[in-house]
């Protein structure tokens, strides 16, 4: 069980120090040099993502392992596996086992997940989600999608990282879930400030030129 009193500061911060950061290198070193974790903490180029890693993992109060284990780069960011997100809130020892409440089927498949505040015995139950959502946000719709081949589960894994974000944010450090890292649509922004001020300045106006006067000759 994970220790109920997360927080998401600390005195030994990677970051807090010279020596925390010497530290954490030598850490990171040993672990970037392993073959049991996964690709993008290993090695040189994984160097700096272990540093990264034995941060979250620390503020979590979490083995750096585990954290590697469950962290993976989408886009660029960090992503939580929905699975260890459902471990989380199950294993806080603030909230009540997840539940899912599933209704209807094929393109009427709807799914939310509750659990009950131990500490208030509130019910607490997160958004519905929807086969027709998925369909509209693009989920289902995208090359190699699991929501067309395992949409139980996919449904199940949303629900909770709907859930999750809700109602034990603190837990997860803010981190989206896995697979809304990867339904996440990309969008290029021009880094380039002259093009972008281009763009939002207004035009010059075009001054017309007097017409010249010329005088008649009589």
């Amino acid at each position: 069980m994970t220790n109920s009193s997360l927080t998401t500061t600390s005195n030994n911060s990677v970051f807090s120090g010279i020596q925390a950061f010497e530290d954490a290198q030598r850490i990171a070193k040993a672990l970037a040099s392993s073959t049991l974790i996964p690709t993008q903490f290993q090695g040189q180029q994984g160097f700096a993502n272990c540093l990264v890693a034995l941060e979250i993992a620390n503020r979590m109060r979490i083995s750096p392992f585990l954290a590697m284990q469950h962290l993976h780069v989408i886009h660029g960011r960090p992503s939580w596996s929905s699975s260890f997100i459902i471990a989380m809130v199950n294993g806080s020892g603030r909230f009540s086992p997840l539940r899912f409440e599933m209704s209807g089927e094929g393109e009427s498949l709807a799914c939310y997940a509750r659990a009950t505040d131990l500490a208030s015995e509130q019910e607490l139950k997160g958004p519905t989600i929807t086969m027709l959502m998925a369909k509209k946000e693009g989920w289902s719709t995208k090359p190699n999608s699991k929501w067309a081949t395992m949409p139980d589960l996919m449904i199940r894994y949303r629900a909770a990282a709907f859930w999750g974000r809700l109602y034990a944010s603190d837990l997860l450090l803010g981190i989206q879930s896995q697979e809304e890292g990867v339904d996440v649509e990309l969008v290029n922004v021009s880094t380039n400030l002259d093009e972008l001020n281009a763009k939002i300045q207004p035009p010059t106006p075009v001054v017309q030129a007097a017409p010249e006067v010329v005088d008649e000759l009589f």
